[in-house]
């Protein structure tokens, strides 16, 4: 919900209007707000470890299945919220004029989207957070492939794939994320990244006892280095599971049901939001281009609209995933895109 309000106040522009009102929230949701990313790539990293290498020694598997596995994961909500979000800006661009809009997609720009390479191959976004999609599965990729070859290692044992990460993790926070011309590598995010995954085995039985003070010290010296938000909200995410893991709280809490129910739709609603937030941006400029409290109301509904719409992208996308294959799910995808396409064509 952080990123959904994040991206209202970033694109506006009903929040170009309540700005005028209220500059400190919507600066802050549009400096603090996408720190959530950071919480996303430490529990990904967490839940990478959690199934490659429960107890640190890397477990036996195919690493292009599980590739394959986590790339099926991902893209299929990926593809409906990607299709949706080129439909909605077809319809809206004759008549919204905003940067927030990305030009007419081309056939090769539409592939690399597919394929998750659209950063890798300098094309523009097709709808915000793709680029999170991206390198996700790229760290997870990386994350596979050195779970893979350390277990080949014969005197590797049981603390090589995670000493690997600590390394690596290290490097990141120290010498890449400093950085940020190389945010478009998924390197530059593997210091979250790594910290989720030991943070996973610091709360193992019989682990090293000294990690998760390895932890908070791997994070205050990239802190003490060069202050950055982000590696502070990757640390305290990390601090926060490592004790709610020892203390055996990660398997009833949070036990509100209004938080597990947006938990379950998080990914849906994430990557939906974009299109619906558009849609009330563009019809709101026109019919309310004035007026603070109305403009709030459109930035409320536009949010509650994204819930919505992710749940419905949740049941009847993601837990069926029925990509790849010819059926019905395919068929609305391939008729979004060619709208898209159709639209496109006739306007210009």
């Amino acid at each position: 919900m952080a990123i959904v309000f994040h991206h209202l106040a970033f694109y506006g522009p009903m929040s170009d209007v309540v700005g005028q009102t209220l500059p400190g929230l919507m600066d802050g949701l549009v400096r603090y707000g996408r720190q959530a990313v950071q919480m996303f790539f430490v529990f990904s990293g967490f839940f990478a470890a959690a199934h490659l290498a429960r107890h640190g020694s890397p477990a036996v598997f195919s690493w292009p299945v599980q590739v394959a596995r986590r790339y099926r994961r991902l893209i299929v909500p990926y593809l409906f919220a990607v299709a949706f979000a080129m439909l909605v800006t077809a319809l809206v661009r004759p008549w919204f004029v905003h940067e927030s809009l990305s030009d007419a997609p081309g056939f090769v720009q539409v592939l690399a989207h597919v394929l998750l390479l659209h950063d890798i191959l300098g094309f523009q976004a097709l709808s915000a957070g793709v680029w999170y999609v991206a390198i996700d599965f790229q760290l997870f990729v990386f994350a596979a492939l050195l779970c893979r070859a350390t277990r080949t290692v014969p005197w590797g044992g049981t603390l090589l794939f995670p000493a690997m990460i600590l390394l690596l993790t290290a490097v990141s926070l120290f010498a890449v994320n400093i950085h940020a011309q190389y945010d478009s590598l998924f390197f530059y995010f593997m210091g979250a990244y790594g910290l989720g995954m030991l943070a996973w085995w610091a709360i193992q039985p019989g682990f090293a006892r000294g990690l998760p003070p390895l932890i908070v010290v791997l994070g205050v010296l990239a802190l003490l280095q060069q202050f950055r938000i982000p590696v502070l909200a990757a640390l305290v995410t990390a601090v926060v599971l490592v004790g709610a893991g020892r203390l055996q709280k990660l398997g009833a809490w949070p036990d509100h049901g209004v938080l597990v129910w947006l938990g379950h739709r998080s990914y849906s609603i994430f990557l939906v939001h974009f299109g619906v937030c558009v849609v009330f941006n563009a019809l709101w400029s026109r019919w309310f281009p004035d007026g603070f409290w109305v403009n709030a109301a459109g930035m409320l509904f536009a949010a509650g609209a994204s819930v919505a719409a992710g749940a419905v992208l949740y049941r009847q996308v993601e837990v069926r995933p029925d990509l790849p294959g010819f059926n019905l799910r395919t068929g609305v995808l391939v008729l979004l895109v060619l709208a898209t396409f159709m639209i496109e064509r006739s306007i210009r």
